[in-house]
């Protein structure tokens, strides 16, 4: 945990402040939670967290009580009154219907705050998440407020020490990280003997199990001891909120803790006490804490029992909070100190252990003494878990993970050949050769067994050896007795040594194996790094990533990438060796998983009991699918490496995913310059080589209207339609080479300050033609001041939007031009009353070569809505447009102007001759 401040002042660090604000930045739209926290039941939680919600209520606040639990207590049920209810869901277990609370409902009816009692309530089978307080962080994702209740005999950290003092262990739990991520506790307290007497009145059960409750679990001492409990953790929590605050005011440095935890998981039943109670020392001196298990080459051939419940504590350990980790070594004490050193633990938390035999040294005393350094704090055995049955398991682990308990019967063969085989070559050179050197053979014999077989096969040998050296070559020979006490001391220098090999032979065995399981993994990240690094498509990475997660993993994978409107679909093309993944997998649940960017499935708080694993591909920019494995072993999940390198491997899948979306992208934005440019050019070029010929053509079409003497009536017919043709056609080149020179950035605006009203008209003027027939109607309004602006493009603006609106609507229609300030905007809107645009065309009709209508008679290239938006984005404005708004049909377009700041006009007065001074001028003149 770093502090804010520096050492040298007061000054807030910047990197921690920019920290703090992306958090708070990621929390912006989750919804608030507010835990009221108490000692037992009875205290008044519920009661308190419907007065309150009973006074927001009041206040105008959208709230939903979704799942109260009143036990029968009027006081609590009368406050049910006024409060919206959620109807319960009714899910089927055991031929049974239980109430349930609607977590789907809840979201779709999204109020503002929902209360929901219990919070560690285990749900039903059969519902979406196994406990309530995983329905919680689904609401609070979803940013609804969430108002519950908690008694301090849930939380999992307190669990064992609760169920010693009671002497009933609570199966109901939540991780403290639920607890102390909460934006708000409030603690609900009652002193003992008025809890007692409320118990006694019947407030807190019904008479009968009142009477039992009291006792058992509501005894005097019990809750004076769950009290101090529930006030020593909200007290703990307080110093974080004052620490926090602090930090957020500046006030003085802050205390910078380096109190880091290293909690040591073994196979002994002890193990769950350890954890639980490093994470109440962490969260007392406000530290992070790791969870590390040392696996020995002794341990490795635990049952598999054991190793299952191992793997267990080291999930608990991480439901609470800490960082686990599986290592690998010869010697524990060796393996932790160092690993302790490497991460700056300033304490390693271990439980008490006891000596096999008296010159043995205990697991705390050989880290004591490997670190010297480091704070040594041994934790007791729970009495609550001492009776603790061993968990049932069986099965093994895959072949490819570090923990191996084969038995290789075939190795005890091998090393009795081998023992037989050196006898037989030792037999014909016995004459030539000492007994010592015989011996030599046997111990070679030895190394090679332990080097291939490991340590059972070897110790095997080196009996085997002793027995077949003296049957065979010591004097008296094929027997076992012997003649000469020395060679007692033969035989057992020879079993020493033959152990001491075993034992270092087997050890490097062990490491490596070790090594090459390392080796192997980094080499399966490193190829796929690598492989993907040069993918193109996403269908290279369907490809790439199936073999080698399948092959790395020993599983069967899919991927799953969302469409434009983010819901996930099967891929179209799937392998025959993933089809039954494929059909039997649920689609809901990867969905879901997808949006809430959140792994479910096996080993994971969602739909645990799926046999597949969901696994969100988060990239930095947006989650962009979901991997589904189904693992041909559910404990391989388990393992905290694996786990580990499987998000590895999810993460670069993600990221490959998105490189390859931006590449996408970043082509088409290519094409589309390119397609432009050509387009500008060919635009250009058009406009230009056809604007001289079509001058001359409507000069000759004008002097065929003007000539004398005048034409015969179908001749005038004639002449007049071509030079209205030839109108409308260097209209049509105009707009032509207006678009390319706005596009190439050849237009200058010629920004002046100038009355709007007076454009207005000269656009009126210029549109008079196409507007004949239809009602005009111009609402500016009066005093408007001056715009700085282009009158002549300007101009252009309203003539487009007027002839369009003419163009596009029957004859007699109503046409309004209207002009408004709105704040520091000149706002202008061109409405007409009729069709209307058609549906879905309001932002791409003012796209180039866009008509409102594909096949029309009427003419035009689509080319004049484009080049009012070209013109009105370069005066720095916005044009939209609108079809039936204010529940009228027709069109409607709004432009704005940046009103900017006019120049002052100059005072006239001062400047104005008095009647005196002309006096004097006219007679001097």
């Amino acid at each position: 945990m770093s502090s804010p401040y520096s050492n040298d002042d007061l000054r807030p660090d910047p990197d921690a402040l920019l920290a703090r604000l992306q958090v708070q930045e990621s929390l912006a739209g989750r919804g608030k939670l507010r835990i009221y926290f108490g000692a037992s039941a009875g205290v008044g939680k519920t009661y308190a967290m419907l007065s309150a919600a009973h006074k927001l209520h009041s206040e105008g606040r959208d709230v939903l009580a979704g799942v109260i639990e009143s036990h029968g207590r009027a006081e609590t049920a009368a406050l049910l009154n006024g409060l919206e209810l959620l109807a319960m869901k009714q899910v089927a277990y055991r031929d049974k219907q239980l109430p349930e609370f609607d977590l789907d409902a809840a979201l779709q009816r999204k109020p503002s705050l929902i209360l929901v009692d219990e919070l560690a309530h285990s749900n039903a089978a059969g519902s979406r998440h196994p406990k309530r307080w995983q329905d919680v962080e689904e609401l609070l994702n979803a940013g609804i407020d969430v108002f519950t209740t908690l008694n301090v005999q849930h939380l999992e950290s307190l669990n064992d020490v609760v169920g010693g003092i009671t002497g009933i262990r609570v199966a109901e739990t939540l991780p403290d990280t639920v607890f102390d991520a909460a934006d708000e506790v409030v603690l609900v307290d009652l002193p003992a003997d008025e809890l007692l007497n409320r118990l006694r009145l019947g407030k807190v059960y019904k008479l009968p199990q009142a009477e039992r409750a009291s006792r058992n679990f509501f005894r005097k001492g019990n809750l004076i001891a769950l009290r101090e409990l529930a006030l020593r953790r909200t007290a703990d929590r307080l110093q974080g909120d004052v620490q926090a605050y602090r930090i957020e005011k500046s006030i003085g440095a802050v205390w910078q803790t380096d109190a880091a935890l290293l909690a040591c998981v073994g196979p002994s039943p002890n193990a769950e006490h350890v954890i639980r109670s490093t994470a109440r020392l962490a969260t007392q001196l406000n530290a992070e804490w790791h969870a590390v298990y040392v696996e020995t080459p002794k341990l490795q051939r635990l049952p598999s029992a054991k190793r299952e419940r191992i793997l267990k504590t080291l999930k608990l350990a991480q439901d609470l909070g800490a960082t686990t980790a599986v290592l690998a070594g010869s010697e524990v004490a060796e393996v932790v100190a160092g690993y302790a050193r490497s991460h700056n633990f300033s304490k390693i938390i271990i439980g008490r252990s006891q000596r096999r035999f008296p010159w043995q040294a205990s697991h705390s005393a050989r880290i004591a003494a490997q670190a010297r350094d480091i704070d040594l704090i041994a934790i007791g055995a729970s009495s609550a878990g001492a009776a603790e049955k061993p968990e049932e398991g069986g099965g093994t682990l895959p072949r490819h993970l570090p923990m191996q308990n084969r038995i290789e019967w075939w190795g005890y063969a091998w090393a009795l050949a081998v023992c037989v085989l050196v006898t037989l070559l030792a037999t014909p050179i016995l004459p030539f050769f000492d007994l010592a050197n015989i011996v030599m053979l046997y111990l070679l014999a030895e190394v090679l067994i332990a080097i291939r077989y490991g340590r059972g096969p070897a110790i095997f040998v080196a009996l085997l050896s002793i027995a077949s050296f003296d049957f065979f070559f010591v004097p008296p020979r094929f027997s076992f007795a012997v003649s000469d006490f020395q060679y007692l001391l033969t035989f057992g220098v020879m079993l020493a040594v033959g152990l001491t090999i075993t034992h270092l032979t087997s050890g490097l065995r062990y490491q490596a194996r070790i090594a090459s399981d390392r080796e192997a993994r980094s080499r399966a990240l490193f190829e796929f790094a690598r492989a993907l690094s040069g993918v193109l498509q996403t269908e290279q990475i369907f490809e790439t990533s199936g073999q080698f997660l399948q092959r790395s993993f020993q599983a069967k994978t899919l991927l799953l990438i969302p469409d434009e409107a983010g819901r996930l679909s099967l891929p179209a093309v799937i392998p025959d060796d993933v089809a039954n993944v494929a059909a039997a997998l649920d689609m809901g649940i990867a969905q879901w998983a997808f949006d809430n960017a959140s792994s479910a499935g096996i080993g994971t708080d969602t739909l645990p009991a799926s046999s597949y694993l969901y696994l969100p591909l988060v990239a930095p920019m947006r989650t962009r699918g979901v991997l589904v494995i189904l693992p041909h072993n559910r404990r391989w999940i388990l393992i905290p490496e694996q786990q580990q390198q499987l998000y590895t491997f999810a993460t670069l899948t993600a990221i490959a995913l998105e490189r390859v979306h931006y590449v996408e992208v970043a082509q088409d934005a290519l094409v589309r310059m390119e397609s432009e440019r050509l387009r500008n050019s060919l635009l250009s070029a058009l406009s230009h080589d056809l604007r001289t010929p079509l001058t001359a053509l409507i000069g000759l079409s004008e002097s065929l209207v003007l000539s004398k003497p005048p034409l015969q009536q179908h001749q005038q017919v004639l002449a007049t339609a071509l030079h209205s043709e030839m109108l409308r056609m260097s209209a049509l080149v105009t707009n032509l080479l207006d678009m390319a020179r706005i596009q190439s950035g050849e237009v200058k605006l010629n920004l002046q300050w100038q009355p709007f009203e007076e454009v207005v008209g000269s656009a009126l003027r210029a549109s008079g033609s196409a507007l004949h027939g239809h009602q005009v109607e111009i609402r500016v309004a009066h005093e408007l001041p001056l715009v700085h602006f282009d009158a002549v493009l300007i101009e252009r603006v309203l003539c487009n939007l007027l002839e369009n609106a003419a163009k596009y609507t029957p004859l007699g229609s109503h046409i309004v031009l209207a002009a408004v300030v709105n704040a520091r905007f000149l706002t202008v809107t061109i409405a007409d009353d009729g069709p209307g645009l058609p549906s879905g065309m309001e932002d791409t009709i003012f796209e180039k070569f866009t008509r409102g209508e594909r096949e029309s008679a009427k003419p035009g290239v689509g080319l004049g809505l484009a080049i009012c938006r070209a013109i009105v984005e370069a005066h720095g404005g916005t044009i939209r447009a609108h079809s039936g708004r204010h529940g009228t049909s027709g069109a409607e377009f709004i432009f704005t102007i940046p009103l900017g700041a006019p120049p002052s006009m100059p005072d006239l007065e001062e400047h104005e001759p008095s009647a005196g001074s002309m006096e004097n001028d006219s007679e001097k003149t």
